[in-house]
């Protein structure tokens, strides 16, 4: 069944301004969506750090601007909130590649592994895992676990590959990929830099190893947008999702920020199309008609919380602050069989 339609001439940002109060709600928005949705967010960052400010607000109501897996989060640490999602077929390449009941099999056929699974999953896969990890938290998690520990690490396959890669050690890998980071073309992204042989590259770990060869930075969404406000140069080129130098342009507005290119150079290929979604009109229905919600079984997100709250363990010392990259140590883990 439709939404009741818009009146013409509505004020969407007063409106949903109003709605907010009237719900007690809080806006989550991501980093990758579009300008005016991240301008009226109570909240900008990556998924698992706004999960977490929603956490720790008293709103009732949490909009979530982002797509589906993100909402989950929320859902997962705030199950007494109602969280609404503007759009629910606003979905991630990475979920999509990722069934729950395929990832069961593969677990089981592989017993003797424990399953490290990128934050960009279903509730039920996560639920399915031992460790979450973010791009963001994945090194600091894998320096702990020892060695002679066989890994599973899904599902993007470039994110488990870099950190492969950095760590000289094997993880099996599972096969998904996001659309939007495979886009980038390594010869544009050549053309580029010769375009402007001074500016570096900073790129996310979603990106495929022909591009991350040609990375002066690599890091998660906040690590790239500290690294642009950071960096001494002048001009850099951002591989990765382009809303995100929408911060970058508000932040330190003397400095250029140019999106890697696609294939052509030119497609809009790298931007998100789930992310694109969501719309002021969207949002305003949402807020306005409290739907659609995200619901899921308790007792998935009771076991999704646990790999959740696993990772949160491994990230954090004893007085709860972030764990520092000198601060590492191994420590034993439970395989969850």
């Amino acid at each position: 069944m439709n939404a009741p339609a818009i009146p013409t001439g509505t004020d969407l940002i007063a409106e949903i301004q109003r709605l907010k109060k009237a719900r007690n709600a809080i806006i989550l928005g991501h980093y990758y969506q579009r300008p005016e949705i991240q301008d009226l967010s109570d909240f900008v960052g990556d998924s698992l750090e706004l999960s977490r400010k929603a956490a720790e607000t008293d709103a009732d109501v949490i909009a979530f601007c982002g797509v589906k897996f993100m909402a989950e989060t929320a859902k997962i640490l705030s199950p007494q909130k109602t969280v609404i999602l503007p759009d629910l077929k606003a979905g991630c390449s990475l979920e999509d590649s990722c069934p729950p009941e395929k990832f069961r099999r593969f677990r089981a056929a592989h017993p003797d592994h424990i399953a490290l699974t990128y934050i960009n999953c279903s509730a039920e896969v996560k639920a399915l895992s031992d460790i979450i990890v973010t791009s963001s938290s994945a090194e600091t998690i894998i320096a702990q676990i020892p060695p002679e520990q066989k890994i599973i690490f899904g599902p993007d396959r470039h994110l488990g590959g870099y950190m492969s890669r950095k760590f000289g050690r094997e993880m099996l890998l599972w096969p998904g990929v996001c659309i939007v980071h495979e886009a980038f073309s390594e010869t544009e992204l050549l053309k580029l830099k010769a375009q402007h042989p001074a500016a570096p590259v900073a790129a996310h770990p979603e990106c495929p190893p022909h591009i991350i060869d040609h990375a002066d930075y690599v890091g998660s969404t906040s690590g790239i947008l500290k690294y642009a406000k950071e960096s001494p140069a002048q001009t850099i080129i951002i591989a990765t999702e382009p809303h995100i130098i929408h911060q970058m342009e508000k932040a330190v507005p003397e400095k250029n920020f140019i999106g890697a290119p696609g294939a052509d150079g030119n497609c809009a290929c790298n931007i998100c199309p789930y992310m694109a979604l969501n719309t002021l009109e969207k949002l305003y229905v949402a807020l306005r008609d409290l739907s659609p919600q995200i619901e899921m079984d308790d007792a998935v997100r009771v076991a999704a919380k646990r790999s959740l709250d696993r990772m949160l363990e491994m990230t954090a010392d004893q007085s709860g602050a972030p764990k520092m990259d000198g601060d590492l140590g191994p420590r034993d883990l439970a395989h969850r069989g």
